[in-house]
Order: C-alpha cells, then structure tokens, then sequence
C-alpha cells in the first residue's frame, strides 16, 4: 500500500501550473539573412554580369540594352561580342543576313537577289566583292568561269567563250570572199564558206556549188568521200537531191518530215528544214586517220578542223588543201 503522503504528493504535482518550456534563441541577424536568401533565390540572375534583377523582364531588358550580351533571338543564343554574333548570322543556315547591309531577309531567294541589286555578286561561286574591279578579276582568274576579260562577258561554256574570241569582235576579218564581185571578208575560212554555201554571195553561189566544185578540185580525196557522193549516168558526179513538201506533208497536228519524222507548224519551216544540209549525204570527212569525223557541208568540216579539236590543222597537206579550195577560181570562171 502506498505511503499517504507519496499520493499526496503526487496529485499536488499535477494540479500545479507548470512553467512554459524555454524558447530558443533567434538572432536578428540570422532572420534577415535566409529573408535575404530566399528573396534572392526567386529573382533572375545574369551570369555573365553578376547581377539580380527583379523579374525575368528585368533580366530580358538587360541582355538587349547591354553591350555585353548580344542575343540572337531566333536561335536563342547570347554571345560576348557583336563579331560573333554577326559571325553566327553569316554562318547559320538559318539566318539569310547581308553582313554588308546589316539586314536580315526571309528566305535565300531574298537575299541572292539582294546581292544582284545591290552589290558585286558572282552567283556562280556565291561570293560578294566590295566593287566591280574585284569582280571582274574574281571572274578573269578563276578556273570555274568562261570570261572574256576585255568584254567583261561570262560565258556559260568553254566552246562559247572559244566561238566569241573567234568572232569578229576580236578577230580580224582575213578572209576575203573569193568571188570576183563581193569581196566581203570575214574572220575565217569556215565562215567565208558559210557566207557561200547561205546563197547570200551576189556571185549567186550556193551549197550545191561549193559541193561541185570541191568534187572536182579535191581529186585523191583528201577530204571527200567518193562513196557518198551523187553520180549520174556514166559515173559523172552530180548536184545534191532537193526535198521538199506540200500540203500531203500535214499530218493532221502538223507538218511532218517524211524523212527524220520532225514536225513543224508551218509549211514553209518544214521546207527550210528540207532545203538544209540535215539530210544530204555526209560527202565531207576529217582527214585525220585518228579523227575521221564526217560532215554534210564544207563549212561544217572547216569550223572542225579551225577548232582544234583533233589537231589535224597542224599538217601541211591540210593546210595546202585548204588554200587552195579558198582561190575557189571555178566559182568565178
């Protein structure tokens, strides 16, 4: 049994207020440290310049006006200097910028033709020159490009360039027509020839007469062949066959050549595509044993050989032909 005045105790105890337990101890300064912490932890902060601002607009603001960011927007990417943010334009694919101009456009097409119109563009190597003379030079050296520098013309082919640089523009006219009444002079043979075999001589001369008289001038067949030429009764050689069409040509959608099956809206174009060499017989042949190339007309065979292409022009027996059919003496006699 418990001692009475253990119990007694005991329900002393309880019905006595007890003291509150102690507070802990918060300095002031340790407050205004974490407020100051976490406010910062909720602002925007720039790396590159070690500040805080109030908002993410703040913080935005900050980049755009200040020389140390340079944002591209599009992209969203922030660079330390102008250079390199210009240097990200001219080199993304993204962008279509003219670094010259300092102007964006929307699409390549824009500025290609932002080029052209307003700076010294070559389109063929996509390169920009500060002036024409850079240009010009630009187009003059380069391997890739077929220019006549004193023309300051691009050619779109090497054999163009070549047939320019062989016209009269830089060429002297040589070559006299042969014939006693025109005299006209040119800068070739093979274009001399052409002016014949055209029928726009005042001698009256025409494809048919340059044939016969090569026929009778080239006697060992230097560079004929007598197998593809017309004979007639007896063997002696004669003129070349003379197509043409009527109103049976029509085909119902045009008029067709019987010969290669060409069509031609016009009667008359039909004709003129009769009337030219395309379907005579190829009497003409490169005298090279390497090359033996063969051709309808003189003047066809004479731009071969005055090309170079197969370097038959070199030999002398050539070259002896070749005068000698310019005297042409038959033509006048």
């Amino acid at each position: 049994m418990a001692h009475p005045g253990k119990v007694q105790g005991f329900l002393l105890s309880l019905l006595s207020p007890r003291p509150p337990p102690p507070r802990p101890v918060v300095s002031i300064s340790s407050t205004l440290e974490a407020i100051y912490s976490f406010s910062f932890s909720i602002m925007a902060y720039c790396d590159r310049c070690e500040r805080y601002f109030n908002s993410m607009t703040a913080l935005r603001q900050h980049e755009l006006n200040s020389f140390s960011h340079n944002v591209c927007d599009d992209c969203d990417v922030d660079f330390t200097t102008g250079l390199g943010l210009k240097e990200h334009y001219v080199q993304s694919p993204d962008h279509a910028y003219c670094q010259y101009c300092n102007q964006h456009f929307s699409d390549e097409w824009d500025l290609t033709e932002h080029y052209e119109d307003r700076h010294y563009y070559c389109g063929e190597c996509s390169r920009v020159f500060k002036n024409e003379y850079g240009l010009h030079e630009h187009r003059r050296q380069s391997p890739f490009h077929n220019y006549c520098a004193s023309c300051k013309r691009d050619f779109q082919s090497e054999s163009n360039l070549n047939s320019h640089l062989a016209s009269s523009i830089h060429m002297p006219k040589a070559f006299k027509c042969p014939t006693a009444r025109c005299g006209e002079a040119f800068v070739s043979r093979s274009a001399v020839v052409l002016h014949l075999e055209s029928g726009g001589c005042i001698s009256g001369a025409d494809r048919a007469a340059i044939n016969r008289y090569v026929r009778q001038y080239d006697k060992q067949n230097i560079i004929t062949d007598p197998s593809r030429m017309l004979t007639g009764p007896g063997g002696a050689p004669r003129d070349e066959i003379i197509y043409s069409a009527n109103e049976n040509a029509w085909n119902g959608y045009a008029y067709e050549c019987y010969l290669c099956h060409r069509t031609f809206q016009l009667l008359r174009g039909l004709n003129q595509h009769l009337a030219s060499p395309r379907h005579q017989a190829k009497m003409y042949f490169c005298p090279l044993s390497s090359c033996k190339v063969k051709f309808t007309t003189l003047s066809a065979l004479l731009q071969h050989i005055e090309s170079e292409r197969c370097g038959v022009s070199r030999f002398e027996v050539v070259q002896r032909t070749l005068n000698g059919l310019m005297k042409m003496n038959m033509l006048t006699n």
